[in-house]
């Protein structure tokens, strides 16, 4: 009943930039706080920035002044602008995002299903 959707991954040199984006869809009544994770292969899902429905945001320190995480409430739509990209951040990234539906009494997480970086040295 609900979809989110990436896109905006590929590959990259090291130093440049890429836009994700993910539109949230289906029978939502509300989005809270919505996000990006990353998991890079071998290693376990991690927080990469996230935002609140009033526009409040946090970062990994991995990523502080290089990544802007943004929403546009209005389309149920999150970005994640990553600007000075390294090897390093190479992963999967998944969107998230904490939603109550019309049909349903209780928030729940819903995740996309994924879009790959990858950045070469």
């Amino acid at each position: 009943q609900v979809q989110l959707v990436e896109s905006g991954g590929g590959l990259v040199q090291a130093g440049g930039s890429l836009r994700l984006s993910c539109a949230a869809s289906g029978s939502i009544f509300s989005i809270n706080t919505m996000g990006w994770y990353c998991q890079a292969p071998g290693k376990q899902r991690e927080m990469v920035a996230g935002i609140s429905s009033g526009g409040s945001t946090n970062y990994a320190d991995s990523v502080k002044g290089r990544f802007t995480i943004s929403r546009d409430n209005a389309k149920n739509t999150v970005y994640l602008q990553m600007n000075s990209l390294k090897p390093e951040d190479t992963a999967a990234y998944y969107c998230n995002a904490y939603i109550i539906t019309y049909y349903g009494g209780t928030w729940s997480d819903y995740w996309g299903r994924g879009t790959q970086v990858t950045v070469s040295s």
